[in-house]
């Protein structure tokens, strides 16, 4: 577990997206971690710690992947969820559509 490695450093080309069930050991380690990248505690480095100990597992998750940590992801995740639920598709699509032919006149 290492976050967010440097491209050339990278010890593989998984990324960790977020989403973890721990075992109550993971707050003592926790308490303890000296902080690492960008001078914080991270979680990553707990995990890491904590597999030392005890085995720590990860599912390769097979689907699209969105980064919501900034602005232009978060709105590309809402588009993308708007454009695949049943409810919100076809209003979508039209706005989507009638917005590219406004933007191309200008």
């Amino acid at each position: 577990f290492v976050e967010k490695p440097a491209v050339d450093k990278a010890p593989s080309d998984f990324a960790i997206i977020g989403r973890y069930l721990l075992t109550p050991e993971i707050f003592d380690i926790l308490e303890h971690q000296k902080p690492g990248c960008g001078g914080e505690i991270q979680l990553t480095d707990a995990i890491d710690t904590l597999n030392q100990t005890q085995r720590v597992f990860a599912h390769v998750f097979r689907g699209q992947r969105f980064d919501v940590g900034n602005k232009e992801g978060y709105l590309e995740t809402s588009i993308q969820y708007g454009l695949r639920h049943p409810e919100t598709h076809d209003a979508l699509k039209k706005y989507i559509i009638n917005l590219v032919h406004e933007l191309e006149k200008k």
